[in-house]
C-alpha cells in the first residue's frame, strides 16, 4: 500500500502528525500521553511480577489502558485516519489498472483432472475448544485460526503420511497442547506475543513478542515427521512425547 506513497506525501503526513503531538504536549498538558507513560509503568511492573496474581491483574489493566490512551492521541487518530484514505485510493487505483490475463489453451488439451472434497480434521472456530477424537481417526492437514479457545492434538490415535504431517494454528487468546508419538519426528516454529512454551523438555517461562523454532535431530532426513507453525497472541503451547 506505502510503496505507491510518494515522499511528498509521507512527509506531510509525518509533519502534520508531529504538529498534532506538539500541541497535545503544548495546549492539553500531555493529553493522553501521561496516560500512556503511566499506563506503560503498570505493564513493566506487572510483566516482572506476572508469576503472582497482582502482577497479572496490573499487566493486563496496563495493557488496557496504554490501547485506550494511543487511541486517544491526536496524533496516533490522525495517522490511523491518513492511513484509512490512503488504502482506500490505492485501492481503487489498483482495481482500475488490474491486468487481467486469459491463458490460451492447445485445442486438444482436455482437463481430466478429478478433484474429491475431503472433510477437514478441524473446522475454523471463533470460540469454543477443539480437540482431536479420542478414538482412531484418519488424518488430515490441520490448518486453523480462531479467537478464544484451547487447542489439543493427539497424534497417537492416527496414522501419519510416510512424508511430512503439517499443522498450522493461529490463535488470539488459548493454549495449544500437541501430543507426538515417539518415533515421529518434529519441527515448532512458534511465535507469541505473550505466554510459555514447552516443547520436548524445553522451556521459555516468559515468551514475550518472539519466535521459537525447535526440531528433533533427524528432523531432515527421517519420516513420518509432523511440522508445526504456530501464532499466538496470548498463551501457551506445550508439545509433548506420548
Amino acid at each position: 500500500m506505502f510503496r505507491r506513497l510518494s515522499t511528498d506525501t509521507f512527509n506531510w503526513i509525518l509533519i502534520v502528525g508531529v504538529i498534532l503531538f506538539v500541541i497535545e504536549i503544548a495546549f492539553f498538558h500531555g493529553g493522553m500521553i501521561v496516560s500512556a507513560i503511566f499506563s506503560g509503568f503498570l505493564v513493566y511492573i506487572g510483566w516482572k511480577k506476572f508469576t503472582q496474581l497482582w502482577g497479572k491483574i496490573l499487566f493486563w489493566l496496563g495493557i488496557v489502558g496504554l490501547v485506550f490512551a494511543i487511541l486517544n492521541m491526536l496524533a496516533v487518530r490522525f495517522l490511523i485516519l491518513a492511513a484509512i484514505v490512503i488504502f482506500l485510493i490505492n485501492y481503487s487505483k489498483s482495481k482500475q489498472e488490474a491486468e487481467h490475463i486469459q491463458p490460451e489453451l492447445p485445442h486438444d488439451v482436455v482437463d481430466v483432472d478429478k478433484v474429491i472434497q475431503l472433510e477437514p480434521l478441524f473446522d475454523h472456530n471463533i470460540f469454543g475448544d477443539q480437540h482431536t477424537p479420542n478414538a482412531s481417526y484418519q488424518w488430515r492437514d490441520v490448518n486453523i485460526h480462531g479467537v478464544f479457545g484451547d487447542r489439543t492434538i493427539d497424534l497417537s490415535n492416527t496414522v501419519l503420511p510416510n512424508d511430512t504431517a503439517v499443522i498450522s494454528i493461529r490463535q488470539m487468546v488459548g493454549n495449544i497442547i500437541i501430543y507426538v508419538p515417539y518415533e515421529v519426528e518434529l519441527s515448532v516454529h512458534h511465535s507469541s506475543v505473550f505466554g510459555r512454551v514447552h516443547i520436548l523438555g524445553k522451556h521459555h517461562w516468559k515468551l514475550m513478542n518472539q519466535s521459537l523454532l525447535y526440531q528433533t535431530e533427524n528432523y531432515d532426513t527421517t519420516f513420518p515427521r509432523v511440522k508445526v507453525v504456530t501464532s499466538l497472541f496470548s498463551g501457551d503451547i506445550e508439545v509433548r512425547r506420548i
